[in-house]
């Protein structure tokens, strides 16, 4: 199969045992790649009663058939499970070069089982046999320490590294997995799982070729994608101003959340903004492997006197600056950079690690925490230091930062203010208030890991940003009806592009895809035939929530706070 590897590589983390199996290729044609394929081979591993942080859980990572290949931005691998953040069926992708480095070493995924009774991390060279080696050394370091102390013991620098950092290894439940360059899988508490296993990290390093069907046909594709990406504007704007380009236009039109989602119009936000930080700390920006974008952000902060000096390192993307910034009413860039490299450094989602802490101010305020429930902690608006300080207890599950460390749903219970938090089946909400826009009030609802903004980035249909071939249009950002099969459509066309490993930022060339599908794996397939292909495998994860208890109508209900009008 062209686009795979047709290998899959199976660790027993109880019994050490290491060996490889071939890929299902029936699933594979079924579920494409990344948290699709991987969805279906975890279905028949989970059940209701399986404990997301115990040794039956497994970890998945896969990636996609054109994941490494050269189709531009097809960066993305997915690790896959049973989250402990929802109890549900949990993902989490990435970019970065990790999944490219995967499948050069001759893999397209890895099933994870059991736990390792020390801390451990897993080897994978190509052209040598995997092998599991001791992490005690490891445990206890961040991410950034995680990365250079094992690519220094591997002897090449070109090693890739996925790692967890303190918040993983105690068992935070929004603990992310993070990748060279501060590409994390945040969401879902991926990391946790990784650290109930005592698996410190997974280093990579490939140079085998990633096999296509014809490299003429995927060089002609290459460049009518290329064509088609530098003549989009919104490229243009993500290259100069990274991801908080669009921060902006998200506070005119009321979709910035502040104050915990009670305010929609935030005085600070300019200061917050792609451009605001341009000229200010940005001084450069960087991509995952084969991207021409390069949407992320390099910051430089300096100076002896400076609370947030940093040196130069990887600055903040739009969802860490809403989170992190207006969320908490704090429009201090230096700040908000300090403390997105403390969840990344960590290994913390910095959505969720903001929303804990927002949602923790706002029970403060309207008097739900108690000196005893809160460990004699007051949470306030606008207040870096100590944000700073919770952040680093939440990580450690330190005090007041134990009880943020299970998220906003266990918050409600703890502090008796059920219906409260801003989630949906335990998951918070990407940094996009749907009473601005419509389409993502459905998205939430029936994201398959709980609120999600990543299966359906529904806001750019929105604001204009058309699929005129299949069908998905839209006028008017805060009109309801009509938009339930447009969403469904969406949901269905992003699950697609997911699973075959490409970046949803690079809005791709709905006529260059099947071309490039077909050049790559050397089938011939319809678009609609890729749709479908979406849509099997959004309603295969909500088979599997289903499976692990969800109830029908459960995921129906919009959170209060957001069903409140905004002033």
């Amino acid at each position: 199969m062209n686009g795979y590897l047709e290998k899959i590589l199976h660790v027993n983390l109880s019994t050490g045992k290491l060996r490889d199996e071939a890929l299902n290729q029936d699933w594979a044609e079924q579920f494409i790649g990344n948290s699709g394929l991987g969805a279906r081979y975890l279905f028949d591993m989970v059940d209701a009663a399986t404990d997301p942080l115990g040794p039956d859980n497994p970890l998945i990572m896969m990636t996609g058939p054109l994941t490494g290949t050269r189709t531009p931005s097809a960066s993305r691998h997915a690790f896959i499970s049973k989250s402990p953040l929802t109890g549900l069926f949990g993902e989490s992708s990435a970019g970065g070069y990790t999944g490219h480095e995967l499948k050069r070493a001759g893999y397209d995924g890895i099933i994870i089982t059991g736990q390792s009774p020390t801390p451990v991390y897993l080897l994978i060279r190509e052209g040598l046999p995997p092998k599991l080696r001791p992490a005690e050394h490891l445990w206890g370091l961040d991410t950034y320490q995680t990365q250079n102390e094992i690519i220094a013991e591997s002897g090449d620098s070109r090693t890739r590294v996925a790692c967890i950092g303190p918040a993983g290894e105690n068992l935070v439940r929004f603990a992310s997995i993070m990748n060279a360059d501060a590409r994390a899988a945040g969401r879902a508490g991926m990391g946790a799982v990784m650290g109930s296993k005592k698996l410190k990290a997974i280093a990579i390093r490939g140079k085998g070729l990633i096999p296509v069907s014809d490299k003429e046909a995927v060089n002609l594709a290459f460049r009518k994608a290329m064509a088609h990406i530098k003549a989009d504007f919104a490229a243009d704007l993500l290259k100069d101003l990274g991801t908080a380009s669009g921060l902006e236009y998200f506070q005119m039109v009321g979709s910035l959340p502040a104050k915990y989602w009670t305010e929609g119009d935030y005085e600070g936000a300019l200061n917050l903004s792609g451009a605001a930080m341009s000229m200010s700390i940005r001084t450069g920006s960087t991509g995952c492997w084969g991207c021409t974008v390069q949407c992320g952000s390099e910051v430089t902060i300096e100076g002896e006197d400076d609370p947030y000096a940093l040196g130069t390192t990887d600055g903040p993307e739009y969802e860490a600056v809403a989170s992190l910034g207006s969320n908490l009413l704090i429009e201090d860039l230096k700040a908000v950079s300090y403390f997105d490299w403390i969840c990344d450094s960590a290994g913390m989602d910095v959505i969720s690690a903001g929303a804990v802490i927002g949602f923790a101010a706002w029970l403060s305020e309207q008097g739900y925490l108690s000196s005893a429930d809160s460990k004699g902690e007051t949470v306030e608006w606008g207040n870096p230091a100590q944000t700073i300080e919770l952040l680093k207890k939440i990580a450690v599950r330190d005090g007041f930062g134990d009880i943020l460390a299970d998220g906003v749903r266990a918050m409600e219970e703890h502090f008796n203010a059920p219906g409260l938090a801003v989630q949906v089946n335990g998951m918070d909400p990407g940094m996009h208030d749907p009473r601005a826009f419509s389409g993502m009030a459905l998205v939430y609802l029936t994201s398959p890991r709980g609120a999600c903004h990543n299966k359906s980035d529904f806001y750019f249909v929105e604001t204009g940003h058309t699929f005129d071939q299949l069908g998905i249009v839209s006028d008017d950002h805060r009109q309801e009806a009509g938009k339930a099969p447009l969403v469904a459509k969406h949901q269905d066309y992003r699950s697609m592009v997911d699973a075959c490993g490409c970046c949803v930022f690079v809005n791709v060339n709905l006529q260059v895809l099947p071309e490039t599908f077909q050049a790559i794996l050397g089938k011939e397939i319809s678009l609609d035939e890729l749709v479908l292909g979406g849509e099997r495998i959004f309603n295969l994860k909500r088979l599997l929530n289903l499976k692990l208890g969800l109830k029908p109508r459960q995921d129906e209900v919009m959170p209060i706070l957001l069903n409140t009008p905004l002033a």
